[in-house]
């Protein structure tokens, strides 16, 4: 029988105390603090057998000695995303994507991966296979390289991932996800952190970009401990009134880049449409006037 302990986590910053605190020491909010219950378990390495995939230094190198010309970035089909990365994904980044609820995020992603000429795996807890199936003939309907898994648990996850090894994958979403090795439901912030964790060390181990879609909350922020956005190596806000068809995405934390670039889409029925030329919002306002 596993052991079974009760834990208290600060629902702003991921802070984890003994007992439960009015105000978290932390961050100083108030009544943010709640308890949640977390199965110890002893945790197998998720290990990805073929050792080949891996391409992690076994040793320490003087950084002139490493040699970053292998490890080039993915360019996507999408100018607009390509720039507000900084140029494409990097190999093993850990990429978050937040917006609103109907903004477009799932349909920015599964149209970056259409659109990629490699193997990708497009994984959804919150949408069947079929439905899927239904957005992906509006956007690109011959594709061949890109497989769609309904699945939430991180354990299941890797277990596909060890038999497809794809080059890129796709999680939608991240509050969504739940591992065997913690008690609490999906979307808890111990939940959130343990996930997060399992597939940073996936990323880094090998070289696999990692795309997360993250929901917010009322006040326009990533829902989740703060710390989620610490953890992740880009930040991406994809922004929009959902009345209107323009989109905006820009990056509130880039570690391989500028955040001063923004991407701007117009939704249509095929999907989200690059506008290259940013003065088509204002003629488009002027015309209406």
């Amino acid at each position: 029988m596993a052991k079974v302990k009760t834990t208290f986590f600060c629902q702003n910053c991921g802070s984890q105390y003994a007992k439960w605190l009015g105000q978290c020491p932390a961050c100083k909010e108030w009544n943010t603090i709640v308890e949640e219950v977390i199965q110890k378990s002893e945790k197998s390495d998720w290990k990805i057998a073929s050792s080949s995939h891996s391409k992690r230094a076994s040793k320490p190198l003087k950084i002139n000695e490493i040699d970053v010309s292998e490890d080039a970035r993915f360019k996507t089909q999408d100018d607009e995303f390509n720039r507000v990365l900084g140029g494409g994904i990097v190999p093993g980044s850990l990429i978050l994507l937040g917006g609103e609820p109907g903004i477009g995020k799932s349909t920015l992603l599964l149209q970056v991966a259409l659109k990629l000429p490699f193997k990708v795996l497009y994984v959804s807890g919150e949408e069947s296979q079929k439905q899927i199936k239904m957005r992906a003939e509006r956007i690109n309907p011959n594709n061949n390289n890109c497989y769609i898994l309904t699945e939430t648990k991180t354990q299941h996850i890797f277990k596909q991932i060890e038999d497809l090894h794809p080059e890129i994958v796709i999680l939608d979403s991240i509050q969504t996800l739940h591992s065997d090795y913690i008690e609490s439901s999906s979307g808890s912030i111990s939940q959130i952190k343990e996930c997060t964790t399992e597939l940073i060390k996936f990323a880094k181990e090998t070289a696999t970009p990692v795309l997360l879609i993250g929901h917010i909350t009322k006040d326009g922020n990533i829902a989740g401990p703060k710390i989620l956005e610490h953890m992740v190596d880009t930040v991406l806000q994809f922004e929009g009134d959902r009345n209107h068809v323009f989109r905006i995405l820009r990056a509130n934390k880039n570690r391989f880049g500028s955040t001063n670039e923004l991407g701007i889409y117009e939704m249509q029925g095929t999907g989200l449409r690059e506008v290259s030329n940013p003065s088509e919002l204002l003629f488009q306002k002027k015309t209406k006037n």
